[in-house]
């Protein structure tokens, strides 16, 4: 039996792909797992038994993968899964950094209310002040083009906006989703001074925080717009809202609000909805749900951000060992010194300072997992 705590509310959608085998709720003790969407857990003291934080979304700020790493601990994202309720938001936000939709829906509210028959005449006469370019024609540049930067390209292209990009660490199978029409630049900055609208896409990361600063916004072409749907810090807010006061920058519209920006002429502030729907919700619980029981019950590891990605189809009744390890010379000899069954398959990969390697062994036991521990440099044994 699996034990897995809850942090937040996950859709029983994913954690009804559990099964019997599985304990799981907001007071579990002890847990093998967590599941996650927004709680803060760098404060957390983690317990011998946890193996694996899975984040029911694609940041993982709010958890210390470093230290998750030192004690063998599996980080788990869910990237892709919601994917598709950003990129609707995006486009939404796209279109009001344009046409002053909700700066006219706003006015008929506070000056039209009341007025009766009038009203009709009164939304004839206003209507110009709320004036705005369509969108067909102008230049989008996107920064990242991960699964959601690649949504997003690929439908301003379909509304007949021309697209550039950049991306330094963009897949082969990425690359393959991305409309040919796209045009991939060199450099972040290549795309931010060649655009009418920019729209980011990447994590939040000391190289990628103010990303979007004073000294970017001045090369940046005049009247830009400027989307923030993927994380605070990525647009420096006191930078942006001088370049909206100085008319640098038309518009700025972000999913994540501050208080300096709060209220600001042509800076519109969403209450970070990128991922809430019901079908974003359901389908990072079952993604998180699924790496989960894989990783307990089989060892394999899908779309970890501290861990190497690593998957081996198990063989027969062989006892499996999944070793956490330093990724130096010489260890994984010294590993195969201490398993006195024969190794049958294996596999090793490695990320950054860490590895990750898998071994199926036919007559392994308990022993030799306690001996493989003892190997200088292994972080954690685990005999499946």
């Amino acid at each position: 039996m699996f034990n897995i705590l809850t942090l937040n509310k996950i859709s029983n959608v994913g954690t009804s792909h559990l099964g019997d085998n599985y304990n799981y709720g907001d007071d579990v003790q002890n847990p093998d797992a967590v599941l996650v969407r927004s709680a803060a857990m760098h404060d957390m003291e983690f317990s011998d038994n946890l193996l694996a934080i899975a984040r029911a979304g694609a940041g993982t700020n709010n958890i210390p993968k470093d230290k998750c790493t030192e004690q063998g601990i599996v980080v788990f994202n869910t990237p892709g899964a919601n994917a598709n309720a950003v990129k609707e938001l995006v486009i939404a936000g796209l279109l009001i950094s344009s046409r002053k939709i909700t700066e006219g829906i706003e006015w008929e509210k506070a000056a039209l209310k009341g007025n009766g028959d009038a009203v009709g005449k009164m939304v004839e006469k206003g209507k110009s002040q709320f004036v705005g370019p369509e969108i067909k024609g102008k230049t989008l540049g996107v920064i990242g083009l991960g699964a959601i930067g690649i949504l997003v390209a690929n439908c301003a292209e379909a509304l007949g906006m021309k697209v550039i990009g950049y991306d330094p660490f963009m897949s082969v199978g990425n690359a393959l989703k991305l409309d040919s029409a796209v045009k991939l630049m060199k450099s972040n900055e290549e795309v931010m001074t060649n655009c009418d609208y920019l729209t980011i896409h990447v994590p939040l990361t000391p190289e990628t925080k103010d990303l979007v600063d004073a000294d970017m916004i001045a090369k940046m072409r005049d009247g830009v717009r400027i989307l923030n749907f993927s994380r605070d810090g990525l647009v420096n807010s006191t930078a942006v809202l001088e370049g909206v006061k100085s008319g640098k920058v038309s518009k700025y519209v972000t999913d994540f609000a501050t208080d300096d920006i709060l209220g600001e002429e042509n800076i519109i502030c969403m209450p970070h909805l990128g991922a809430s729907t019901p079908e974003s919700e359901e389908n990072c619980a079952v993604m998180a749900c699924d790496q989960v029981m894989e990783y307990l019950e089989n060892g394999n590891i899908i779309n970890s951000v501290n861990y190497p990605a690593i998957s081996l189809a198990r063989s027969g009744d062989d006892t499996r060992f999944c070793v956490m390890h330093k990724n130096v010379p010489e260890l994984l000899k010294k590993v195969l010194s201490e398993i006195s069954g024969n190794v049958e398959n294996m596999l090793s990969k490695s990320r950054g300072d860490y590895a990750y390697t898998i071994f199926d062994v036919a007559g392994g036991n308990a022993a030799d997992a306690e001996k493989i521990s003892a190997v200088d440099g292994v972080v954690r044994v685990r005999a499946i």
